[in-house]
């Protein structure tokens, strides 16, 4: 068998690929592609993804990209320890909060840094900063209100892993920039999550490694 993972440092989607593969303790290849030196543009890529994005999967040949057909692959080809639930209407949920985690933390996301990390100081506008972190506060509220348990679905799932890289991607403006960040505001259920994701044997492996600069 033969699986190789193509990774940019800090994308969201391809971390939840990352945990996948940590969490089903499989043996891979890692290839870490620069954004900045434009490796996912290559011709080399470029034939293995046409669109030019990672994440990718080639496994025996077979190239698969796209983060939500990458980890449902996985799960099918490798199924045990699982990332869905057996129950019909549970896993319908795992994918559901998968799905919201792409559609509606990663804009809001998105924005904030775009008015933060990626401008200039001097092009920075305060009031729209404050949009975007209001966007980002009422967005994360909703997800702490989904929290009941240890687990957003009851279990450690895929839910979990496509979430939390949107949600700690947020934290990069904490991180960077403590004055633009939640601060206070980041919801106490959806933190004392967050310490549960990266207090996972695999956690570390997995950190963006530009962020551990």
């Amino acid at each position: 068998m033969s699986l190789t993972f193509y990774y940019g440092s800090g994308s969201p989607y391809a971390w939840k690929v990352w945990f996948a593969l940590e969490h089903k303790k499989l043996d891979y290849e890692w290839k870490m592609l620069s954004f900045d030196r434009g490796e996912t543009q290559t011709p080399e890529f470029l034939a293995v993804n046409p669109r030019g994005k990672v994440p990718v999967l080639v496994h025996d040949g077979v190239a698969i990209a796209e983060s939500n057909a990458i980890v449902e692959y996985l799960e099918e080809r490798f199924p045990d320890p699982a990332l869905l639930p057996r129950d019909i209407a549970a896993r319908a949920q795992v994918r559901m909060l998968a799905a919201e985690a792409d559609g509606y933390i990663a804009p809001v996301q998105r924005r904030l840094f775009q008015e933060t990390l990626y401008r200039k100081p001097e092009e920075r506008d305060e009031t729209k900063i404050a949009e975007a972190r209001a966007a980002v506060v009422e967005e994360l509220a909703r997800w702490d209100a989904r929290l009941s348990g240890d687990w957003l679905c009851g279990a450690l799932s895929l839910a979990d892993f496509a979430v939390y890289p949107h949600v700690r991607a947020i934290g990069r403006v904490d991180d960077r920039m403590p004055a633009h960040g939640l601060g206070a505001a980041w919801p106490a259920r959806l933190a004392a999550w967050m310490k549960r994701v990266e207090a996972l044997p695999y956690y570390a492996k997995t950190i963006p490694p530009h962020w551990k600069g």
